[in-house]
């Protein structure tokens, strides 16, 4: 028998982030493209500042909606048409809404990249926004809600954000919508959002990926070159601010076996400089199986299969007047809601006093750091990094040097900034789990007013 030769580890080589090159389209549009060789399907990222808190009074939802009719016909294509034009391309088309904006996402390969751009100008330039469309999407987001909120996870975090932010706020409600509003909107109500808030002016498209052979100015003067709308500048969005003041609330479901843990409070724009310091100690505390949390509520207690600590970004300014969402997350079994809660405080009293050491630190940094070449292996994920980047408003750099921060983080760095970041009195806990069972072992712990509202 005949084996191949083993194969040999070559050199290493130093990696770094890649860099996009920064244009802009004669619609106004900013474009950012980075040559990527070898990946063959390329992706395409769209920024949209159509932001959550532009949504008119009483239509929260519209956004979203918006972001699903634009596969669902065109002015030159029914949504059926508009489908089977995006299988013949093997491409996919998808958009989603969130608090800065809408993101629009296309995937497809090289070498059907000039029909694929040209069906995203069409579904951007002129979506049909059909009477019938968007009634259908609206009855299926209504279908959705109540499974959102039969989920514990999505009921915790639908809580602790009416907790945390004022009711005037988008940001305390739910990002799609509530039954009431979502049953609100209608087509006239879609495409008015549409033509207050999408233009090329204000819009970012992000392409990454092997461009060998393609003339990019040329596609992209055919394509979203057409997309035409107003210079308007984007609307200026209102500062976050929050209440974090120690508390407890438990929703209400009798006969839960489990209890949902959610404990957040508002944290630091990105453009801080504490934010790679936080993002390290963060993910010593609360970010992998071998941390702090897991160590003590899973390994040694059993509480349960896992709880994570991670920070989110909600909105990131260039003025760093922006907000992230500071949380720790998972479940336990309804009759140990008590003494793991208590565990867990132990535990950030304990970082609080002895620090993380210098282990801990090291391995923090392998995982961030030393995965990166796999993170970013594709097209999509360098695209939706540097799309992050732009919602953002950080400069081009802003992933390489971020790596780099990381890398020269020391230990009392990432103690001082997870630990300003989850200070044991000034987290809101959400529980969804049965209150009959969890309310007095908890209110004993002393760690917060306690609060039951209904599920």
């Amino acid at each position: 028998m005949t084996f191949h030769p083993q194969p040999q580890a070559g050199e290493p080589q130093p990696w770094a982030f890649p860099a996009p090159d920064r244009g802009q389209l004669s619609n106004g549009l900013t474009l950012l493209r980075c040559h990527r060789p070898g990946q063959q399907v390329v992706a395409v990222e769209v920024n949209l500042a159509a932001p959550l808190d532009a949504e008119p009074e009483g239509l929260d939802g519209v956004a979203t909606i918006m972001a699903r009719a634009f596969s669902e016909g065109t002015d030159k294509h029914s949504a059926e048409e508009f489908a089977a034009e995006l299988e013949r391309c093997g491409a996919t088309l998808d958009a989603h809404a969130d608090h800065p904006g809408l993101r629009v996402s296309l995937e497809v390969p090289a070498s059907r990249l000039p029909k694929a751009l040209g069906l995203l100008a069409e579904a951007l330039r002129a979506p049909a926004f059909a009477d019938a469309e968007v009634d259908r999407l609206v009855r299926n987001r209504l279908d959705e809600i109540p499974h959102e909120l039969a989920n514990p996870q999505r009921r915790a975090a639908k809580q602790l954000s009416k907790e945390l932010f004022p009711a005037t706020l988008r940001m305390s409600r739910p990002r799609q919508g509530t039954e009431e509003t979502v049953a609100r909107i209608d087509s006239a109500a879609v495409r008015a959002f549409y033509e207050a808030h999408v233009r090329p002016a204000t819009a970012t498209a992000v392409v990454v990926g092997d461009l060998t052979g393609i003339d990019l100015d040329a596609v992209l003067a055919d394509t979203l070159g057409t997309w035409t709308g107003n210079t308007a500048a984007a609307l200026p969005v209102p500062p976050v601010t929050a209440d974090d003041t120690g508390r407890v609330v438990i929703v209400d479901r009798p006969g839960a076996v489990q209890t949902q843990l959610l404990i957040g409070r508002i944290g630091a724009d990105r453009h801080d400089r504490v934010w790679a310091a936080q993002v390290l100690g963060t993910y010593c505390l609360g970010g992998t199986l071998t941390s702090r949390l897991d160590k003590v509520l899973r390994e040694e207690k059993g509480y349960t299969y896992g709880v994570r600590a991670f920070g989110q970004v909600l909105r990131s300014t260039a003025d760093g007047k922006g907000a992230s969402m500071l949380a720790i997350s998972g479940s336990v079994d309804t009759p140990n809601t008590g003494p793991a809660l208590e565990d867990l405080w132990k535990v950030l009293r304990t970082l609080a006093e002895g620090g993380l050491t210098d282990a801990e630190r090291d391995v923090a940094v392998q995982n961030l750091v030393g995965v990166a070449p796999l993170k970013f292996e594709t097209a999509a994920s360098v695209a939706g990094t540097l799309a992050d980047q732009v919602e953002q408003e950080l400069p081009d750099d802003y992933q390489a040097q971020l790596y780099a921060q990381l890398a020269e983080t020391g230990t009392v760095e990432a103690t001082t900034a997870v630990v300003k970041a989850f200070p044991a009195d000034r987290l809101v806990t959400v529980l969804v789990g049965d209150a009959a069972l969890i309310e007095e072992p908890v209110r004993a712990l002393g760690i917060g007013e306690v609060t039951v509202v209904s599920n």
